[in-house]
């Protein structure tokens, strides 16, 4: 499976970040193929490309602020792909929101 997150928090700093950490650590366990996109205090980085979207499974917007580029997510929304959370959600549970992917997903 593969799941592309973005992550942002108010402040951009701590829970962009440790939710970025906990997506990518449950991924990695479960051996499924993952990007995580940060909008924070650095600004965008690692920013997901349009095709990379196209071809995810599953998205994850561990958001708790507006973020650049929403719109990139359209068609997985349409789709109903795309789960949102607060990053500290994510951060506290992050089995939680692989598994709800998977539910999503059909695996």
């Amino acid at each position: 499976m593969k799941i592309v997150a973005v992550t942002a928090c108010p402040t951009g700093i701590a829970h962009t970040y440790m939710a970025q950490e906990a997506i990518e650590k449950e991924c990695k366990k479960r051996g499924y193929e993952y990007q995580v996109e940060t909008q924070g205090g650095m600004g965008i980085e690692n920013e997901l490309e349009q095709d990379v979207i196209d071809t995810a499974d599953a998205v994850i917007l561990a958001i708790a602020v507006e973020i650049e580029g929403e719109d990139r997510f359209d068609e997985k929304r349409e789709a109903n792909r795309v789960l949102n959370a607060d990053p500290s959600e994510v951060i506290k549970d992050p089995a939680k929101f692989i598994d709800e992917a998977e539910k999503i997903v059909g695996n």
